[in-house]
C-alpha cells in the first residue's frame, strides 16, 4: 500500500472514529494525514517495539487536537493494536482527546494547549547536541500555534542556538476554531516572517496533501540538517469531504449520521481511486 493510500485510509478511519465517539477534531486531523503518514512510513527512524528508544527520531504534534490522526497512524505503524482505536476518548482509554506521553506508546510529548511545541522541540534538539545524538526532531504545528507568543520566542531561540535536525513543519490550512485565520489573526506573509528571524526556510510552499511533494521536502531537509529548518505545507482543513473542507464549523463538531454516510462515500471513492492507480 502506498503512503498516499495509507493517509487516505487513515482519514476514512478517523472520520469513523469521531462519528462513533460523538466528539473529536475532524478538521485538523484531516489536514495533516499525509504529513503524518509520510513521517512515519518514509522519514522517521523509530521502532514500535521500543517506543522509548534513545536514538529514535522525535515527533511533536503541537496541534494536539489532531490526536485522532496521530493515533491512527501510530496504530498502523504497530505501536499498539489497531483494534484499540475504538476506545478513542473512552473512560480509562490510552487514547485521550489530546496525546499523552505518559499513557500512549509512540507519543513523544503531551500536547493540547497550543504554542509550546516549538519550545519543547528546541529542548529535544539541544539535548541531542549535548548527548551527541543524531536523531531528528519534527514539530508539526498549525495556524493556532503561531498565534501564540511562545512560538515566536522559541523561533528566536532556534535562530540563536541553531540545533541541528530540528524541523518546524507548518500544517497551513488557514482555518481555526472560530473562522478563517485571515480574519482572526493573519499570518501572511508567513515565509517572510520566518526568514526575518534568520531561520532556514524551504524555498517553496509544498502541497501538504501530495506525498510526492512531502518527500521532496524531506530531500531539502536532509540537505539543510545542520541548522533548524522551517517547511510550510499548504493544506485544507477537513480535507477529503467536500462539505467540510475549509469550513471552521468542522474544526471539532460531532459528525452526525447523515454527514457520516455522505462523507464516508466520498472518502471511500477517493481511496478506491488511489488503489486503482497502483494496480
Amino acid at each position: 500500500m502506498t503512503i498516499q493510500c495509507i493517509a487516505q485510509r487513515s482519514r476514512l478511519e478517523v472520520f469513523s472514529m469521531i462519528h462513533q465517539r460523538g466528539n473529536g477534531h475532524w478538521g485538523g486531523s484531516a489536514s495533516c494525514a499525509e504529513l503524518l503518514a509520510t513521517l512515519y512510513f518514509h522519514i522517521l527512524n523509530v521502532d514500535p517495539d521500543r517506543p522509548q528508544w534513545e536514538d529514535r527520531d522525535r515527533v511533536i504534534l503541537s496541534k494536539g487536537h489532531a490526536a485522532p490522526m496521530l493515533y491512527n497512524i501510530l496504530a498502523h505503524k504497530g505501536f499498539f493494536p489497531w483494534e484499540e482505536l475504538s476506545s478513542f476518548r473512552s473512560l480509562n482509554s490510552r487514547l485521550q482527546g489530546h496525546p499523552c506521553m505518559l499513557k500512549t506508546p509512540g507519543v513523544d510529548l503531551s500536547t493540547g494547549p497550543l504554542g509550546h511545541g516549538i519550545s519543547v522541540g528546541m529542548g529535544m534538539a539541544l539535548a541531542a547536541r549535548i548527548r551527541r545524538k543524531k536523531y531528528w526532531t519534527f514539530v508539526v504545528l498549525g495556524d493556532g500555534c503561531l498565534n501564540e507568543g511562545q512560538s515566536w520566542e522559541a523561533i528566536m531561540s532556534a535562530a540563536k542556538f541553531k540545533p541541528a535536525r530540528l524541523v518546524i513543519m507548518v500544517d497551513y490550512n488557514k482555518v481555526q476554531l472560530d473562522g478563517p485565520a485571515d480574519e482572526i489573526m493573519p499570518l501572511d506573509p508567513l515565509t517572510d516572517k520566518f526568514r526575518s528571524f534568520h531561520l532556514n526556510v524551504a524555498p517553496v510552499i509544498y502541497d501538504g496533501h501530495q506525498v510526492s511533494e512531502i518527500m521532496q521536502s524531506w530531500e531539502w531537509m536532509q540537505q539543510n540538517q545542520e541548522e533548524p529548518s522551517v517547511v510550510i505545507y499548504r493544506t485544507h482543513k477537513g480535507k477529503g469531504v467536500s462539505f467540510t473542507e475549509d469550513k471552521h464549523q468542522w474544526h471539532g463538531c460531532p459528525i452526525d449520521d447523515a454527514s457520516y454516510v455522505m462523507g464516508t462515500q466520498e472518502l471511500e471513492n477517493t481511496l478506491k481511486r488511489y488503489e486503482d492507480e497502483i494496480r
